[in-house]
């Protein structure tokens, strides 16, 4: 069954939501894995500059430049090796599978606050933050027309495929660095930390903030989203211009991830870079 087939002859209310219990048990292990960071045995300085680190590094780099901007926007372009590398990155993440991750954000994008969003904002700031994933969406049921692109690609169908092999390939080595807290603070609470990150994009910046442009939909600029998301939180600026490298519009609305993009396009890396005419 293809989305276009699902979406023609049955409206979305009429359509199965099975439950992800699988989803809701895996993000439930996470946020208590996380809470044995309040144990002082698995505190140290080091473990949290991990944490904050690597948060940069899966969050940042791997999610909000390479999953978002660079694959499913393509608002640049870097040599392929860099491309795997920012994919690789955002697998760490544990959001799923970069494939269905980008096929959804597009789905997103077409249908924003619609009742074919994945997280449509009219149904609630709980359902948007988190409650979407707990469900079979009728758009789950085929993306492949929303990633043609990447599809076919072998590396990315195995960092598809074994996203949660790679995450704990990562949190055994953290282990053998350095012991139990490595691992509570670089992976459960980086997780947690990043987990909700992205996922106030999706309520958060539909909710609160002001609103620059008419893009059709909720989207909001949101300063404190933008502060912790690496500047995803200027979420108007995107739904109005989606493929623009640069969410941040004004001198005030600061985009660490456009800065991100204008060095490597400096170091001659990133190039065809989509920017809104002004």
């Amino acid at each position: 069954m293809t989305v276009a087939t699902t979406t023609e002859e049955k409206p979305l209310e009429t359509l199965p939501h099975r439950f992800k219990w699988g989803v809701v048990l895996f993000i439930a292990l996470v946020h208590i894995g996380a809470m044995f960071a309040f144990l002082p045995s698995n505190f140290s300085w080091a473990a949290v500059a991990l944490a904050v680190f690597f948060h940069w590094v899966t969050g940042g780099l791997g999610i909000t430049l390479g999953w978002h901007r660079l694959v499913t926007h393509r608002s640049f372009q870097v040599p392929k090796l860099l491309e795997y590398f920012l994919v690789f990155c955002g697998t760490l993440s544990c959001e799923g599978g970069v494939i269905n991750w980008v096929g959804s954000h597009r789905v997103h994008h077409q249908y924003s606050d619609q009742s074919l969003d994945p997280h449509d904002s009219n149904q609630g700031f709980w359902w948007s933050h988190i409650l979407w994933m707990f469900y079979v969406d009728p758009v789950d049921l085929d993306l492949s027309r929303y990633t043609k692109d990447i599809a076919d690609d072998p590396v990315y169908q195995f960092l598809q495929k074994y996203f949660i092999p790679i995450q704990v390939a990562f949190g055994l080595v953290l282990y053998l660095l350095g012991g139990w807290s490595f691992v509570v603070w670089g992976v459960f609470v980086r997780l947690v930390i990043t987990f909700h990150s992205t996922w106030l994009v999706n309520s958060a910046t539909h909710k609160f903030g002001y609103r620059t442009y008419e893009s059709g939909d909720r989207s909001t600029n949101c300063w404190w989203v933008a502060l912790i998301s690496y500047g995803e939180g200027w979420h108007n600026n995107h739904h109005a211009f989606q493929y623009s490298a640069r969410h941040g519009m004004q001198w005030w609305e600061i985009d660490i991830t456009w800065m991100t993009i204008q060095l490597l396009q400096a170091l001659g890396l990133a190039t065809k870079v989509k920017l809104v005419e002004k």
